[in-house]
């Protein structure tokens, strides 16, 4: 089993314990939980700004590297959860990940000086 799957595997289960299986959710379940997913991972990006001293007039801050490292996981827990979700696999994941990074490097070399919606729809 690679990393993936197992990362994967164990978001799974931590959801089914919590009480979420989003197992044949129906789309009504699958819009609350993409937006249960989302509102949460707009705490965990509030919380990873909070580890980094963005408030130019205040002297007291400190970058908090191994906070921010928490919160970057904390990320991929629910990035992972609304990937389930959607029905996505980790072979899913990877996929459409790669298909993309080709689309975002294609678009770097063309100058990415218009925005074409079809040139990812593909993914």
């Amino acid at each position: 089993m690679d990393k993936l799957e197992e990362i994967f595997d164990l978001q799974d289960a931590l959801n089914k314990r919590i009480g979420v299986n989003t197992d044949n959710m129906s789309d009504e379940e699958k819009a609350k939980w993409v937006l249960n997913y989302t509102r949460a991972m707009q705490q965990e990006m509030a919380e990873l700004i909070d580890s980094v001293p963005w408030k130019w007039w205040a002297k007291y801050q400190d970058f908090d590297e191994q906070n921010a490292k928490v919160e970057v996981v904390d990320l991929f827990h629910f990035l992972i959860s609304i990937a389930q979700v959607l029905g996505m696999t980790p072979q899913d994941v990877y996929d459409a990940y790669t298909k993309k990074n080709k689309v975002n490097h294609n678009r770097q070399d063309s100058g990415y000086t218009e925005k074409d919606e079809d040139d990812s729809r593909h993914i």
